[in-house]
């Protein structure tokens, strides 16, 4: 059996007509068929009854069909493989971006990346923290930027890029927005919103409960752009890692007392097997110059 032989049955299976599917396969009738008795010597069973002038699939045909359809797609993809590399035509990778990841640090590496890369395009894929990881392992996703990501599994490289630390975020014009830091206790009077994907909220939630504060949320949202045009409206405030804001008008302030932060890191496959692209990309994420948060 050969690759011909299957392209010259999914043909046939497709048509039902012998002369139609030599067409498609660019070979004689006669060819055609003698390529499809060879195909039934060497399975040892009928793939298509052939009465007078109808055709159609016996039940092994039915199932030899859906088991090609499954190897031509491999082929297809092992092709493409070959010419991305051979030949250099574009290669494609699929990156994950968690919900809260803003795009002020991300856009410009991706343009960097771009821009060193004439061949490469990314599709950026917004994902849940939860299933970043879990994508990345399947194959759907090539890489996936995410926060404090998972450190356990050996089949995962993670590549820490930089720190983010969490902040209140406040309309410039809000009364607290000319202090340096805002104390605790100013927090307890303020409207608050709720950001659903923040991985601080129940940190963040704790701290100030020890400081007898309890935010009750006036607004709740897993839509990143609707609560900070809120606060950037001045209707409220909340908390927002350093540079996750992509609303105007919006200022960001620590609090005292409050110390969290996020780790901000690249996750892909480990091992040498990866793409060449994506071997280039994250090589570009480990020189690329992040911001250095580290108090120390």
């Amino acid at each position: 059996m050969d690759l011909s032989q299957i392209k010259y049955f999914l043909n046939l299976a497709e048509t039902l007509n012998f002369t139609e599917a030599a067409q498609l396969s660019g070979i004689s009738q006669p060819a055609l068929t003698r390529a499809i008795q060879r195909l039934e010597d060497e399975l040892g069973g009928v793939l298509l009854y052939r009465d007078g002038k109808a055709t159609r699939l016996s039940p092994l045909g039915r199932e030899i069909r859906d088991e090609f359809v499954n190897i031509s797609r491999i082929e297809q993809r092992i092709r493409a493989s070959v010419e991305n590399r051979v030949v250099g035509k574009q290669e494609v990778l699929n990156i994950g971006l968690t919900h809260s990841l803003a795009p002020s640090l991300f856009s410009p590496f991706v343009t960097h990346a771009l821009s060193q890369m004439p061949m490469l395009e990314i599709v950026l894929h917004p994902v849940s923290q939860d299933n970043a990881a879990n994508l990345v392992l399947a194959g759907t996703l090539d890489g996936a930027f995410v926060s404090d990501g998972p450190r356990d599994n050996p089949k995962l490289a993670i590549l820490d890029l930089f720190n983010e630390r969490l902040h209140v975020a406040l309309s410039q014009k809000h009364r607290l927005a000319s202090l340096d830091s805002i104390p605790v206790p100013e927090l307890a009077t303020e409207s608050y919103f709720d950001r659903l994907n923040c991985e601080f909220r129940t940190r963040a939630s704790e701290h100030l409960m020890n400081e007898d504060v309890v935010m009750r949320p006036r607004l709740r949202s897993e839509r990143e752009d609707w609560v900070q045009q809120a606060v950037a409206d001045g209707t409220g405030i909340c908390f927002l890692p350093e540079f996750s804001a992509i609303v105007p008008g919006i200022t960001l302030r620590p609090v005292v007392g409050l110390d969290l932060s996020r780790q901000i890191s690249f996750l892909s496959i480990s091992g040498s097997g990866n793409q060449i692209a994506l071997r280039q990309v994250r090589t570009m994420l480990e020189h690329y110059n992040w911001p250095d948060l580290d108090p120390t």
